[in-house]
């Protein structure tokens, strides 16, 4: 039986589309060690991008369904079908000689040391025993919705408190947060604007745009793959915007197509988590859930 069940709805903008409304059962599970296998360990993939291989992915998936009590995945078709997302926080320190979190220790190491405080921090945490870091995995399809996410998080809330009452393996001082970002120069983002101009030029005038506001471009051009990561920024101790060690197969130019991606690794106090929880549901609410 699934933990919780979730419908959402999409509704098109344009009145001339064949399709106005779509409804979609999301049931979120506890990952399972029969049939996840393989969907957990692409997300894993597309988590960590061109570096994924770095991070023996079939140890980390391995790792991460060896503890089906925490975390969640979200399926559409039941139990036995594959995840589309995945939430789950694992203890570096407990874990500290697995090969994947041995391998995501000096990885996240090394991509911090852009800010210094925040390498000389993460340096003093690794290297004690007294207090405990647990890296918080989170990924999704690209197409699932946002709203889908602080129900895993609720959730994850309530199962680190059943299992601190059990036993010590998930007392945390500090959460890592691994996400991915993108850059856009400054043409990238001019011909996004022209062609988002165009596109609304085209539609009935009518009708009210129900766009957001467009946001500010970044100084460094880098902006969030997943809209709650402004969430988990807002409450960080600390934050570092890296690129991938691995070159992509094709050198990126003024031709290049898609998305030049990139990432971040932020750290967030366990302290702060039940509000950084309590924004997101704020934030991205579904019938008051």
């Amino acid at each position: 039986m699934a933990k919780r069940k979730q419908n959402n709805e999409s509704v098109s903008d344009d009145e001339s589309s064949d399709v106005s409304m779509i409804n979609v059962d999301f049931d979120y599970f506890n990952p399972n060690p029969d049939v996840d296998y393989q969907a957990i360990k692409r997300l894993l993939g597309q988590l960590f991008q061109r570096d994924a291989d770095a991070f023996h992915l079939h140890e980390l998936t391995e790792l991460i369904l060896s503890q089906p009590g925490i975390g969640s995945t979200i399926k559409t078709d039941g139990k036995e079908s594959d995840p589309y997302a995945l939430l789950t926080v694992l203890n570096m320190h407990m874990h500290k000689d697995h090969p994947s979190i041995k391998a995501l220790t000096s990885y996240i190491l090394e991509k911090s040391c852009s800010n210094s405080s925040f390498h000389s921090y993460l340096h003093g945490l690794f290297s004690q025993t007294e207090k405990h870091v647990g890296l918080v995995i989170c990924e999704r399809l690209v197409n699932m919705p946002v709203e889908t996410i602080p129900p895993m998080y609720r959730m994850l809330t309530d199962e680190l408190k059943a299992a601190i009452s059990q036993n010590s393996a998930f007392q945390f001082t500090d959460l890592i947060f691994i996400s991915r970002t993108y850059h856009l120069t400054e043409e990238d983002e001019s011909f996004l604007i022209n062609n988002a101009t165009v596109r609304t030029s085209s539609k009935k005038r009518s009708k009210k745009s129900q766009e957001p506001p467009e946001e500010k471009r970044p100084a460094d051009g880098i902006y969030d793959f997943h809209p709650e990561d402004v969430h988990i920024k807002a409450l960080a101790s600390y934050c570092a915007d890296y690129e991938f060690n691995r070159a992509p197969s094709e050198p990126r130019d003024k031709e290049s197509f898609g998305l030049d991606t990139r990432a971040r690794v932020i750290i967030v106090p366990v302290s702060r988590f039940e509000e950084l929880v309590k924004r997101m549901n704020a934030a991205y609410a579904v019938n008051g859930s």
